[in-house]
Order: C-alpha cells, then sequence, then structure tokens
C-alpha cells in the first residue's frame, strides 16, 4: 500500500495532476477547433471529439515547451514532487543545445499527456467506484432511471461483490498514477538530465570556484603567515633581551604593533572577498604591490640587501601583486627557517617581456635536508607563477637557499581567474 498511497506516491500523483491541468488549456482549445469543424447538437462533446482534442492538444504543448523556462520549471517541479534517485542529477540552467531543447519537449509532452490521463481518471473513477459501492444499500439509486442499471444487478450475490468491485476501481486508479510516476521519475534523468555541455558549464563553475577559494588561501596564507612569523620572532628577541636592552624591546613592540594593524586590515579585505563573492573579489583585489615593497623589507624581521633594475611602473597590476606576495613570502620562509638576522639577498628585474625575482639566503644545517617540492608557501609560489604563465623554483643553490620567479609582463587568459 506504501507504493500506491505513500509520501512519496501522492507527491508523484499531485505532480500529474499538475501535469493535466497544464493540458486543459491546450485541450479546450483543440475542443473549440474540432468542435466547430465537427459540430455536434448535444450538450457534450462525444467521446471521439475529447479523444482527438486530447491527441491533438499534445503537438500544441510540445510548442510551448521549446520556451526558455519550460526546462527549470520542470526540473523544479520534478525536484519537488518526482522523487528523483539522489545519484541521477537533473540539469541546472536552461537548456544549451538542440539537443537539450528536443529533451525538455519530450519531457513536458510526456508529462502533460500521462498527467491528462491520471487527471481524467481521478476525475472520474473515484464517484464511479463511490456509486458501485452504494449500490448495494439504496433500493432508490437501483431503480432510477438516471443509472439504467440492469436487473442482473439485483442478484443477492453480485450487489455482495459490488463494494469490492468499486474498491477495486480505487486501488486500479491509484497503481494507475503510480505507475505514471514512476515512469516519469525514471525518464526525468534522461530527458532532463544534463547533457555533456551542462556537465562542462558545471565544471566550469567549479573550477572558477575552487581558483577564488585557492587565491583567498594563498592570501590568507601569504600575509597572515608572513606576519605571524615576523611578530613571534620579533617577540621572541624582545623577550629575550627584557631585562637588558629596553629600546630593543620598545622598538620590536613598535613593530609588532604596526605589524599586526596592516595584518588586520589586509585580513578584512580578505574576508570581504569572501562576504561580496566573485565578483566583489575581482573589484576588491587590490592588496600590495611592488611600490610597497620598500615598507615590507624594512619590518620584515631580516636584513635584505635589495637591488631593482628597471621601472616596476610599468609592470601590470596583477603582476606587481603577484609578485609583492612571493617576494613577501619568501622572506617569511627565510625568516621562518634562518631566524633573526639571517641576511637575504633580493634581485628584482624588470624585462621587456617578464619580471624577473631573485632571493638568496644562507642554508641552515638544519634545513640540509630539502623536502622535494616545499611546504605550502612554496606551493602557493609555484601557483602564482603558473597562474600568470611563467614559473617558479625554489631549492638548495650553492651553498645556500634560492628562490626563482619569472613572471610574463603579457596579460594571459589565466590571470584573469
Amino acid at each position: 500500500m506504501t507504493l500506491l498511497f505513500g509520501h512519496r506516491a501522492r507527491l508523484r500523483w499531485l505532480h500529474l495532476i499538475i501535469g493535466g491541468a497544464l493540458l486543459m488549456p491546450y485541450f479546450l482549445a483543440a475542443l473549440v477547433i474540432i468542435g466547430r469543424l465537427r459540430p455536434d447538437p448535444g450538450p457534450f462533446s462525444p467521446l471521439s471529439h475529447q479523444l482527438t482534442a486530447f491527441v491533438c492538444a499534445l503537438p500544441m504543448a510540445a510548442v510551448t515547451a521549446f520556451f526558455a523556462p519550460a526546462r527549470q520549471l520542470s526540473v523544479a517541479a520534478a525536484h519537488a514532487l518526482c522523487g528523483v534517485p539522489g545519484d541521477r542529477p537533473l540539469a541546472d540552467g536552461p537548456a544549451r543545445t538542440q539537443q537539450a531543447q528536443v529533451r525538455t519537449v519530450g519531457w513536458f509532452t510526456l508529462h502533460l499527456a500521462l498527467g491528462g490521463i491520471v487527471s481524467g481518471l481521478t476525475l472520474a473513477m473515484p464517484p464511479l467506484a463511490g456509486t458501485i459501492m452504494a449500490l448495494p444499500f439504496s433500493q432508490s439509486m437501483r431503480d432510477s432511471r438516471v443509472f439504467g442499471l440492469p436487473e442482473a444487478l439485483d442478484r443477492p450475490w453480485i450487489l455482495a461483490l459490488l463494494p469490492f468491485a468499486g474498491l477495486a476501481i480505487l486501488v486500479a486508479t491509484a497503481g494507475c498514477a503510480a505507475l505514471a510516476g514512476a515512469l516519469l521519475a525514471g525518464r526525468a534523468p534522461v530527458l532532463l538530465g544534463p547533457t555533456p555541455q551542462d556537465r562542462l558549464a558545471a565544471a566550469e563553475r567549479r573550477a572558477a570556484d575552487l581558483a577564488v577559494r585557492n587565491r583567498l588561501a594563498r592570501e590568507l596564507h601569504d600575509s597572515v603567515g608572513h606576519a605571524l612569523s615576523a611578530v613571534t620572532l620579533q617577540a621572541g628577541a624582545a623577550r629575550r633581551v627584557l631585562d637588558i636592552d629596553p629600546e630593543f624591546v620598545r622598538e620590536a613592540l613598535t613593530a609588532i604593533e604596526e605589524t599586526t594593524r596592516r595584518t588586520v586590515g589586509e585580513l578584512d579585505s580578505v574576508l570581504g572577498l569572501l562576504r561580496g563573492g566573485e565578483d566583489h573579489g575581482r573589484s576588491a583585489a587590490t592588496g600590495p604591490a611592488l611600490d610597497a615593497l620598500d615598507g615590507l623589507l624594512e619590518r620584515c624581521g631580516v636584513p635584505v640587501s635589495c637591488a631593482v633594475r628597471g621601472d616596476t611602473g610599468t609592470v601590470p597590476a596583477a603582476v606587481s601583486r603577484e609578485a609583492y606576495r612571493i617576494v613577501q613570502e619568501g622572506l617569511s620562509n627565510a625568516l621562518r627557517h634562518g631566524g633573526h638576522g639571517v641576511p637575504v639577498e633580493l634581485r628584482v628585474t624588470v624585462r621587456a617581456a617578464e619580471l624577473a625575482i631573485t632571493m638568496d639566503s644562507p642554508l641552515p644545517e638544519r634545513a640540509a635536508v630539502v623536502r622535494p617540492g616545499g611546504g605550502r608557501g612554496l606551493c602557493g609560489i609555484a601557483e602564482r607563477a603558473v597562474l600568470l604563465g611563467g614559473r617558479a623554483e625554489a631549492g638548495p643553490h650553492d651553498g645556500g637557499w634560492r628562490l626563482a620567479a619569472r613572471l610574463p609582463l603579457r596579460r594571459t587568459g589565466q590571470e584573469s581567474r
């Protein structure tokens, strides 16, 4: 009985009734046209006219399924009422190809055809079943000329079977509705399922979302991670000389205050990207660039020998931002692994077609064994370079550690992501 009258069966029955309601305007229009072509003097249209109107209404309904909203409305209704299995997803968005439109037309026509049949049965069969079930208990109904019942129905054994016959009619009606609902649910993934173009569009959306998430993760890692490394080392150095060099402690606390204040601003900017979405993120994705490099070197916590060749003002904004982050992460690695006071040599060269960044620092003994590929920071540097169409490498070099990045100055398709 659950298959016939359960929650899912009732929802599918409702879905079919909605299909019958959607078919009704086309059915009435076809009935009017047929009545003009084949006039009938009676007060009601004969059954042949109704069946002909039903058949003619389906092509009329199929034409309207070519309009854009038809697919989205059909998918929404199928999701809510059809009980389509979760492992067979339906398409998202309007039909993008002629194949998808043809499938939508097939679904819409099938829905309205089965809905019209089930709606007709729902309207006609329950009153008929009720009448049949009431006949054994009403002599006036059996004698009435309205029903025109044969005399054979007055036999006791037939009258005793009439309630069961009425009940069988109700169960058969429910069975037809359940069967039609199951047929629609089975056809939904085929006719409303995603086409290869839909899957490609969904994959592109997922890739765009993943790119935004990776970008936010890189921003957080580079800005907040660099600040935490600098603050940790400055606080540790201040703690060691707290009683013997108050002036150094004062300078360290001032540097910590400036670093945390600046980092809070950068963190608020990155969180704004999360709150505002991708469009807001593109407009708000300014961030520090190469023109802020001097300030970064002053407060990085390590002595840096910097040589800049070329005009950094000619570097595109996106390349300048990523170059700043690459330098920032390189300084963070030098500070994290080398400690306070380890000298760093930085060279920034602006050429005609590319921006070159080279950073050399001593390789401490504890880092003599280097993990292939580096940690998250080095992976983030490589990702930034690749997104701009360039490359980045890091590893031991001449007894020290070298970070080298090459960023093309031409705008690439990947840069806009």
